[in-house]
């Protein structure tokens, strides 16, 4: 008890000290810098690996938004300088993986171990819809951040067309790969952190590594399936007034694709799911 006392003492200090820095630096408004404390407090205390694998998309996704700021600026008709993150999206991009967090480390006694479906099926399918989760996340924005970026102009993923900068469902190969590279980092540091954090047995320790090619795949099936998401139940329509893409029809604004069914929110939390589900199964089949 005496260790877990500790442990929800260091959570706190830590999710309150990096909560208050991303205010001041305007990686987050204030609502999401509450909302930030709240679900790495949670994660931090469920387990040191999964609040290493929220802090890793935090501060990754959080670096690439701040890289490149007059373009963004330019296309983004939304542009948050720094970023500033609400509460809405803080709870999209990590509520989730935070809820399945809590759910393991009661179901372990708050302990840290292994992948393994023979032992734990549950806990092995609800750490991988975790792992799902972030490699998702991180694979998406960065893939937004980067691609944004690109030199070369997107085409949208369901017809391959080209379209302007910041339309919904356009893609890049820098874009797509930077995708696989943002749920590489979430693997690797799942399997980095674990070696220290996890009880592993055997072959299990070995067996581990696998969880770094799948978050790399989850990480670029996530940020397809957004951009499939994006190109046809959410709306982009070039402004002829702001002269930038934007997100809602009105009269001066000529549609691009997709219908204003679902908000930025609403995809990426379908993605979310979708992609957690997915990384789930693949974990209980390889573990």
């Amino acid at each position: 008890m005496e260790s877990l006392v500790i442990k929800a003492f260091i959570s706190v200090a830590l999710a309150l000290f990096i909560a208050g820095w991303a205010v001041r630096r305007k990686s987050l408004n204030l609502s999401g810098g509450f909302a930030g404390f709240l679900v790495m407090s949670a994660s931090i205390m469920a387990s040191y690996r999964f609040g290493a694998l929220l802090l890793v998309f935090f501060f990754t996704s959080s670096k690439l938004t701040k890289l490149g700021t007059e373009k963004k600026r330019k296309n983004d008709a939304e542009y948050k300088e720094g970023g500033q993150r609400d509460w809405m999206q803080v709870l999209v991009n990590s509520s989730i993986a935070t809820a399945l967090a809590l759910g393991v480390a009661y179901l372990t006694g708050w302990n840290d171990i292994c992948l393994n479906s023979e032992k734990a099926p549950l806990v092995t399918g609800l750490i991988g819809g975790i792992l799902g989760h972030y490699a998702c996340c991180n694979g998406d924005t960065w893939s937004s951040e980067i691609g944004v970026l690109s030199s070369s102009q997107p085409r949208l993923i369901t017809t391959f067309k080209h379209v302007p900068h910041g339309t919904n469902g356009a893609v890049t190969i820098a874009g797509l790969l930077a995708a696989a590279a943002g749920g590489a980092v979430i693997g690797l540091t799942f399997v980095l952190v674990g070696l220290f954090t996890a009880r592993c047995e055997g072959q299990l320790v070995s067996k581990q590594l696998l969880a770094f090619p799948i978050a790399t795949f989850a990480g670029f099936f996530g940020s397809v399936v957004d951009s499939i998401l994006g190109a046809t139940v959410q709306y982009s329509g070039f402004c002829a007034v702001r002269k930038k893409v934007i997100g809602k029809p009105g009269p001066t604004v000529k549609k691009i694709t997709g219908e204003n069914i679902l908000s930025n929110n609403g995809v990426n939390l379908v993605a979310i799911v979708l992609t957690a589900l997915a990384t789930s199964a693949v974990c209980l089949y390889v573990f």
